[in-house]
């Protein structure tokens, strides 16, 4: 937020508290809308970077000395929290100060011989204050060993309200004991069993906050808009498009159909049509159903289940673009040249009728020429059009490896439940033509959304992406240089093309997803913003999420935004109706896109101790994936990652500090990318770790790149 810059810039300028009137006037902002400057002001505090003192003044928290932070995990005498100035924070017990994880802290900080360690000053804002973990005995006594945040078995004070036995998954409130040293636990929820996937998964679920029903309300809505179907009123100013070969490409499981293709050549070029369910026609905006939506953000996807934005009537139903069925959408009418630049593009209101329902596999199999008798007779109709739709596909994907656009390597996998949802495998989830096909396609059509609204400057909710931190690139620098790739393009300002550059170089080396994780890590996280920031990781300049209405509510927005500038509403309407909301908007979708991915990490983390638990004792070979100071990561060829913590290394193996464990004896070294084989000690479901010892080990020769 601009405001909030200018504010806290002030501030770290004047060195000195000061009031609210003062402040405005000095950052010129004394025009600016109050409810802004209140809101900006407010956030500032909330976030702990102003202070407010006794007589009501404003001083910044760098001028007071003090350093904000956020509590990461508390041991038994310790803790650390992380600080986005000095990073890891070391907190010795006695200056906790009562703090415990997901706190906002204000520390006053000083190096040691060790790192930074400090002391809580200030607690800005508690965090939930409640975690999840497993009942384990202790004597007669009942504990708590928690899944992450305390690294110790908790004293239970009370479970009143819950029934609580050994082994159940549980929900528990954090405070202190009287003497304020340890923490103690009140058990206010229990999910069943902490060995099942499926119980952590809820547990998760409900942890995140993340509305698994549909009030009552918002279904009676829905249904009555399913119902209503397709009126003969609804056709008006609609271009039919129910005679042209438009088709969907899904997975074979999906049931929320969002988005249908049509290709074919002209003299210039080619004609592509991407056609994408009209759920805003279903979805009014400020309706039930639309702060229903706003409010989950985005659909939630589980090894078992999926936990949707709307409900099935719309998700699954009216708005999902079934083969054979007359549906509502906005389509992108996009002209582009022999090369792929565009020409053209036009936004419409259109009805289709999709021709096939398609299927990634069984297009790839078409591709690769495997396909089965009754494939080919179900794509007869479209064999040309998918000719030429990969013959495009390839063109788009060449020109965005040209600019530069980064193509990470997969480490997402899918499971294979039994009826009752067990896990009885998990493979890699491999991309093949047809979905690298579909997502070229996207992505042309999620551009030309973007470059409309912006030509037409109104307001708008763009995908936005931005420059690396230069601390980041510098890490990232030193790993690369350790595993002999070339690095001298790697500096602050560095070009995605560099990145680019590095990912296909290490493309077939053991140091592939080290790489590409090492690159997310350095890269800013993708975000929704009200401004056209351009996105890097794609090299673009004008990009948003026009494609999947149906699952994310920033497409909605787009949606609804790009349907007025269709039917020639004034700049001054756009304004009046979406000025207001697009920043918070951008923010509430960020946040709950943040909310989802880390629950589905979460749920398939215990998705994968689950499998591996029927695996302990069994010897496998992997990969080592990277090096801390507590042990070694190996990731196996199903994606499975376990930690080989220090004391199960063969030898007398000690951490380098930075990229190996060296043996002390022989001087051998245990890096990235070496193999290892490895034997299953331990999987726990319910924090979803996994524990490996290694067995022997086979240095990998080193990059020739």
């Amino acid at each position: 937020m601009q405001i909030q810059s200018i504010l806290l810039a002030c501030l770290e300028r004047e060195g000195r508290a000061m009031s609210r009137r003062e402040l405005f006037h000095l950052a010129r902002l004394e025009q600016e809308n109050p409810a802004l400057l209140k809101k900006a002001l407010d956030g500032l505090v909330e976030e702990g970077q102003i202070l407010v003192t006794q007589k009501h003044k404003l001083i910044s928290s760098k001028t007071a000395g003090l350093v904000p932070a956020r509590i990461l995990s508390l041991s038994s005498g310790f803790a650390f929290a992380r600080s986005q100035e000095k990073g890891d924070v070391f907190i010795p017990g006695r200056h906790l100060n009562q703090a415990l994880p997901g706190d906002l802290v204000l520390l006053k900080v000083k190096q040691s011989p060790k790192g930074w360690e400090g002391s809580v000053e200030f607690i800005v804002r508690k965090g939930k204050r409640e975690i999840t973990g497993r009942v384990v005995k202790n004597g007669r006594k009942l504990e708590i060993s928690p899944d992450a945040g305390v690294r110790y078995n908790i004293k239970v004070v009370s479970s009143k309200k819950a029934k609580m036995t050994e082994g159940s998954k549980v929900r528990v409130a954090l405070s202190y004991d009287k003497e304020g040293r340890q923490a103690t636990a009140r058990v206010v929820r229990s999910y069943g069993s902490a060995q099942s996937a499926k119980v952590c998964a809820d547990s998760i679920v409900d942890m995140e906050g993340i509305p698994a029903d549909f009030p009552p309300e918002v279904q009676v809505e829905a249904r009555n808009m399913a119902e209503q179907g397709i009126r003969e009123e609804d056709l008006t100013d609609r271009r039919d498009l129910r005679d042209q070969a438009i088709f969907t490409i899904d997975g074979p499981d999906a049931k929320d159909l969002d988005d249908a293709v049509s290709v074919c050549r002209t003299m210039k070029g080619y004609s592509l049509g991407v056609h994408i369910a009209d759920v805003s026609h279903y979805v009014p905006m400020g309706s039930t159903l639309d702060q229903e939506a706003l409010k989950r953000g985005t659909s939630v996807y589980f090894a078992d289940r999926v936990i949707p934005m709307l409900p099935t009537e719309l998700s699954n139903g009216v708005c999902s673009l079934d083969a054979g069925s007359d549906k509502l959408t906005v389509s992108a009418l996009i002209e582009l040249d022999s090369k792929g630049d565009f020409i053209s593009c036009d936004f419409v209101k259109s009805i289709i009728r999709s021709k096939v329902r398609g299927v990634y596999g069984e297009v790839n199999d078409l591709f690769a020429g495997t396909a089965s008798d009754a494939v080919k007779t179900k794509y007869k109709p479209m064999a040309d059009t998918l000719l030429v739709m990969k013959e495009l596909s390839n063109i788009l994907k060449e020109k965005a490896r040209s600019r530069g656009s980064m193509d990470f390597a997969s480490s997402e996998c899918k499971f294979v439940l039994d009826e009752e949802g067990r896990v009885q495998d998990i493979q890699p989830r491999e991309q093949g033509l047809a979905e690298q096909m579909i997502e070229q396609l996207m992505i042309c059509a999620n551009q030309a959304a973007a470059r409309y609204a912006k030509r037409e400057k109104v307001p708008f909710v763009y995908r936005v992406h931005e420059q690396p931190d230069p601390e980041r690139i510098e890490a990232l620098k030193r790993v690369a240089d350790v595993m002999g790739f070339q690095t001298r393009k790697l500096k602050p300002g560095v070009q995605t093309k560099d990145l680019a550059n590095l990912l296909d170089a290490s493309a077939h080396t053991p140091f592939c997803h080290v790489i590409s994780h090492q690159i997310i890590r350095a890269m800013a996280k993708a975000r929704y913003d009200p401004n056209p920031l351009g996105h890097y990781g794609l090299s673009l300049e004008d990009y948003c999420h026009f494609t999947s209405p149906i699952r994310r509510y920033p497409d909605l927005m787009v949606h609804r935004i790009l349907k007025d500038l269709i039917s020639g509403k004034t700049k001054g309407q756009m304004e009046k109706t979406y000025g207001g909301v697009v920043e918070d908007i951008s923010q509430q979708s960020t946040d709950c896109e943040i909310r989802a991915m880390t629950a589905e990490r979460r749920c398939e983390d215990c998705y994968k101790a689950e499998y591996m638990a029927s695996r302990v004792g069994e010897q496998l070979e992997g990969v080592v994936s990277g090096v801390a100071p507590h042990g070694i990561y190996v990731e196996l060829p199903n994606t499975v990652e376990g930690l080989v913590r220090s004391d199960m290394l063969p030898g007398e193996f000690q951490y380098d500090g930075e990229f190996y464990y060296v043996s002390g004896k022989t001087g051998q070294k245990i890096g990235v990318g070496d193999s290892m084989e490895i034997e299953v000690l331990r999987a726990d479901v319910s924090s979803g770790q996994i524990d490996f010892k290694a067995l022997s080990y086979t240095p990998f020769q080193g990059s020739d790149q």
